[in-house]
């Protein structure tokens, strides 16, 4: 049975101009505690020994399972259509420390 009033089940988007430009990152932190997760969206670089945080999201951790799950569908459509994505760490010539320029562990 059809829905009788389906505007009821849409969800209404604003996308402010500022924010539909989008922000080039080129790395990713995530953090979590028992009730969220914390991702900071970074763009890094060449020459710059400073990244600079463009976006912080937040979100719970049914959200962020639903984001990995939406991101896999997403990545398996774009390969179907693309090909692979290359997954051989290549970062164009870019090879930024990946300790953050903090000590080292050794183990």
């Amino acid at each position: 049975m059809k829905d009788p009033n389906p505007e009821e089940n849409q969800l209404n988007i604003e996308l402010p101009e500022e924010i539909a430009e989008g922000a080039y990152v080129n790395l990713a932190l995530i953090a979590h505690s028992p009730s969220e997760f914390v991702m900071d969206f970074i763009r890094v670089l060449p020459g710059i020994p400073k990244g600079k945080v463009k976006s912080r999201v937040v979100m719970t951790p049914d959200h962020a399972l639903r984001l990995l799950n939406a991101l896999q569908e997403n990545i398996s459509k774009y390969e179907e259509n693309f090909g692979s994505i290359s997954k051989d760490n290549d970062l164009g010539g870019f090879d930024f420390p990946m300790n953050y320029n903090g000590p080292i562990g050794e183990a």
